[in-house]
C-alpha cells in the first residue's frame, strides 16, 4: 500500500492518503469518471499525478466526499474529489482546476 503524505495547512500537521489502486470507468462511458474529469479538461494521467503529489486534503462542502489538492508535472493545480472503495482503493469522481484564491 502506498501512502501519500501532505501537510494539512488547516490543522498544521502532516497527514497521509493511503491507496494501492485507482479505479477508472471505461473511457467511452458517458457517465463515467474519465468523461466527468474530461468535461473539466482534466486527464486520467493528471489525476494520477495529483495522487502522487498531494499538497492538501479536505472534505467537499457540496458532496461531503474527501478531496485532495495537488500539482501536476506541468504545474497545474487541481482538486480531485474521490471515494474510498476500500482501505487501499480510490475512485476519482471528478477533478478540476483550483482557482488561485482557493489554493492551499
Amino acid at each position: 500500500m502506498r501512502r501519500l503524505w501532505y501537510y494539512n495547512t488547516t490543522e498544521q500537521e502532516y497527514r497521509s492518503v493511503p491507496f494501492d489502486s485507482i479505479v477508472w470507468d471505461l473511457e467511452n462511458d458517458p457517465n463515467g469518471n474519465v468523461q466527468h474529469c474530461a468535461e473539466h479538461g482534466v486527464t486520467k494521467e493528471e489525476v494520477e499525478e495529483v495522487f502522487q503529489n498531494v499538497t492538501d486534503a479536505d472534505t467537499s462542502r457540496s458532496s461531503g466526499r474527501p478531496v485532495i489538492f495537488g500539482e501536476t508535472a506541468a504545474g497545474r493545480h487541481l482538486m480531485v474529489v474521490y471515494e474510498e472503495i476500500d482501505a487501499d482503493t480510490v475512485y476519482p469522481v471528478t477533478a478540476y482546476d483550483v482557482p488561485r484564491r482557493q489554493r492551499p
